[in-house]
């Protein structure tokens, strides 16, 4: 059984809504089941709907039910683990790899690894959280399945919940680097623009009105290097929206390298294996010690070699 508790600031907004923006691991959907299920109270009161409004000083808690036991099967995998102990694990997630079972990638996800390692790892602790439901144990945070990178996983229920809840305060902090073509305007920026689900496409995001069901979504920018026609920029996530980043430079015309949905094809000097977008710090507190933990997951392979290639041009 586990409970989250939550109080409301800012302008009134739909329960369900608020609520997807407060836990990342839970879909708009999910938690629409869990307000039909009553297990959603406003000031110690079931929630009466999912459009109820949520006003200012509003006490939300959401009761979560325990898990239903894993029917995955464990799956041995070869993982970059950055860090580990018995609370959580940060892993080097490499491109191409689905973090969590979805249609049509019902084996081999990061997932079937992480309960191998887990297991194998008596030492370190052998389970991982079950908040975000049977497909998804431990994940906090996801990576698209092309981008690589540091992603931290929970390995108990007080992990998930300390860290879901560093997220949702802006107290940890992922910065990702990417190579996009063209150059922008400025060296920093804030792109501030709400995403929701293609209006067409139902594979990509896009820029949507928040009235029309998009969620906030802000990601801050700065160039590190300007490589004549390109430039290698970091990026850090104030939220973590699907293809966030992608959709967010894509709108500012200056789309990431290789991004197979959101940029047209150019010919490289280097063959790529697919986009140029790499999740490299990841720093948090530890959910029992408090320390801080900050971790950089090495630059992949084709990453380093276009950076080696477009320095080389200048």
């Amino acid at each position: 059984m586990t409970w989250l508790a939550f109080e409301v600031y800012g302008s009134a907004q739909r329960v369900d809504r608020w609520l997807a923006n407060q836990v990342e691991a839970l879909s708009r959907s999910h938690i629409q089941k869990l307000i039909e299920q009553g297990h959603v109270q406003i000031n110690r009161l079931p929630c009466p709907s999912k459009k109820h409004l949520l006003q200012v000083g509003d006490q939300v808690q959401v009761y979560l039910p325990a898990p239903t036991p894993l029917a995955l099967e464990p799956e041995p995998m070869d993982l970059d683990i950055l860090f580990e102990d018995e609370q959580l694990l940060i892993v080097n997630k490499p491109a191409g790899l689905v973090v969590h079972p979805a249609p049509g990638h019902a084996k081999g996800t990061l997932v079937h690894g992480l309960l191998a390692h887990c297991q194998s790892s008596q030492e370190q602790g052998s389970s991982l959280s079950g908040i975000s439901g049977v497909e998804r144990p431990g994940i906090v945070h996801r990576l698209d399945k092309d981008t690589s990178g540091a992603m931290v996983v929970a390995k108990t229920d007080l992990a998930h919940q300390h860290l879901q809840a560093q997220i949702a305060a802006k107290t940890a902090h992922r910065h990702y680097l990417g190579i996009v073509y063209g150059r922008p305007a400025a060296l920093s920026g804030c792109i501030d623009f709400p995403l929701g689900r293609h209006p067409v496409d139902r594979i990509k995001r896009a820029v949507v009105p928040e009235e029309k069901g998009g969620k906030a979504a802000v990601t801050h920018w700065k160039i590190l290097q300007p490589l004549g026609n390109y430039a290698l920029i970091q990026f850090q996530l104030e939220t973590g929206r699907t293809h966030q980043i992608r959709v967010h430079c894509a709108q500012m015309g200056w789309p990431i390298v290789g991004d197979p949905l959101y940029s047209r094809g150019r010919s490289m000097g280097v063959n790529l294996s697919g986009q140029v977008l790499h999740s490299w710090r990841l720093s948090l507190n530890h959910p029992i010690s408090q320390a801080n933990i900050a971790v950089e997951a090495p630059l992949p392979t084709d990453f380093a070699k276009l950076l080696k290639y477009l320095q080389q041009r200048l």
